[in-house]
């Protein structure tokens, strides 16, 4: 088979051939030439393109995917990297399931009105202190604290009432 080029590449990939060039541009996929104009790839640019997305589908930055390869190419993974993205996910699960709990709880609460609830008002005010307000830079991001080693604040679990 040919070495696809840029359009095969985006067709087969479902990434954009402006994203493609873009990946270029970052180092993260070469092209190997040029097949009447358009850009030609090695079909291993497959394989490179699904860790990209894998990557990125586990919040690392085109940077930290950059990274990952060596210099010929190949995928190179620090395993600490991994654990220590595995642990922010979880983090980040922990304080997404408390705020899904909280709003399931203050849309069913059988009190008059959110502010009779003590449960809903435990929440406030564990918002207001910051502990269930998403880390500097997004939800995919570590907090500062968390960054500097030191630990949020425990999010309220919603309880009856």
């Amino acid at each position: 088979m040919d070495d696809p080029d840029i359009a095969e590449v985006a067709r087969r990939s479902g990434v954009p051939a402006s994203t493609l060039r873009f990946y270029e541009e970052k180092g993260l996929i070469a092209s190997t030439g040029r097949r009447a104009g358009r850009r030609v790839f090695d079909p291993g640019v497959f394989q490179r393109l699904a860790l990209i997305a894998m990557g990125r589908a586990a919040g690392f930055s085109l940077d930290e995917i950059a990274l990952m390869f060596a210099p010929d190419g190949r995928p190179r993974i620090d395993r600490g990297t991994l654990r220590a993205k595995a642990d922010e996910l979880d983090e980040t699960i922990r304080r997404l399931t408390a705020m899904r709990d909280g709003l399931r709880h203050a849309a069913d609460c059988p009190a008059p009105s959110h502010m009779e609830c003590p449960t809903f008002r435990r929440l406030l005010r564990a918002a207001e202190s910051g502990a269930t307000s998403a880390p500097e830079g997004g939800l995919s991001g570590r907090s500062a604290p968390a960054a500097a080693g030191g630990r949020r604040a425990p999010v309220p679990r919603p309880a009856d009432g």
